[in-house]
């Protein structure tokens, strides 16, 4: 296997030589630290978008980069298709019989078929076993499913979490978490949730303020009754009343109470709570990519 396992650097094949038409020996190395900002990949169907994702994935992963993957096509969850000793066993359940009948062989033939057609391949790029299996180990690769129990289940809802003693010394930081929190919030209930003109958003995200600098965590429950009566009795230099009147304030906590009581809204209150850390990191500090 050619020198290619180095720190920062991702491996993406060799380069492909358009005048002769095959590629030639020369690596291509891509320096980890051109990945500092935005980038779009485009082509047609078929041209390998997709696939040169997932490589860019999987060569951070071995460096010990985590990801958080949004994927509402549901083709990164493939990153869980690894199979270090890539034997035929590996693949046959993930065979289509169709497929094996198409190309005239039993699902077990069509699946050993496959298994060779996979180490050859990885051999002609200079790999083998051992860098699956290296990958294998250097991240945690979970697929969440929001308002669905197929993959792992996330609620943005079950908890509004006070945030670290690091983060509270971070002002700026703070207000962004509290906007995006209650943005995310207010979206679910069809509610325009403009952080300066909304009163929706300003009574929450001021509740929201009060409890997290006293080092106090909210569920939606407990966010339902500070609704109702908040901790404090001025928003700005207006009276509570004059700002947002307490009939008013029993409506919204309704719509958010009929939100959690809709069964259709059940699997949106299962699974982890939305704290980017965690989707970022396993308990353990082990990298994860999160899709």
């Amino acid at each position: 296997m050619q020198d290619f396992e180095k720190l920062g650097v991702f491996y993406l094949g060799r380069i492909f030589d358009l005048e002769k038409g095959r590629v030639r020996d020369e690596l291509l190395l891509y320096d980890a630290k051109d990945l500092t900002t935005h980038a779009v990949c485009v082509g047609m169907t078929g041209s390998g978008k997709t696939g040169l994702g997932i490589t860019l994935l999987e060569e951070a992963a071995i460096d010990g980069i985590p990801a958080l993957v949004i994927d509402p096509k549901g083709d990164m969850g493939n990153l869980l298709l690894t199979f270090p000793g890539l034997q035929a066993s590996d693949f046959l359940p993930w065979v289509e019989p169709e497929a094996a009948a198409r190309a005239g062989l039993t699902v077990n033939e069509y699946a050993s078929k496959t298994a060779k057609t996979w180490q050859k391949g990885i051999a002609e790029w200079g790999q083998d076993a051992s860098r699956i299996e290296k990958f294998k180990n250097s991240v945690d690769i979970a697929v969440y499913t929001p308002g669905s129990q197929t993959g792992l289940p996330l609620t943005v809802l079950r908890s509004f979490v006070a945030p670290s003693a690091a983060l509270a010394e971070d002002p700026e930081a703070i207000r962004d978490r509290i906007v995006s929190a209650v943005s995310g919030l207010l979206a679910l209930l069809g509610i325009a949730a403009d952080p300066i003109r909304s009163r929706e958003h300003i009574l929450i995200s001021n509740i929201l303020q009060q409890a997290w600098s006293e080092g106090r965590s909210l569920d939606i429950q407990n966010l339902i009754r500070e609704i109702q009566s908040p901790p404090f009795d001025k928003v700005g230099v207006f009276d509570l009343e004059s700002f947002f009147p307490g009939n008013e304030r029993l409506d919204l906590a309704v719509q958010l109470n009929n939100l959690l009581a809709s069964p259709s809204f059940a699997d949106w209150l299962e699974g982890e709570s939305l704290e980017i850390g965690r989707l970022l990191y396993t308990p353990q500090g082990k990298p994860r990519i999160a899709v």
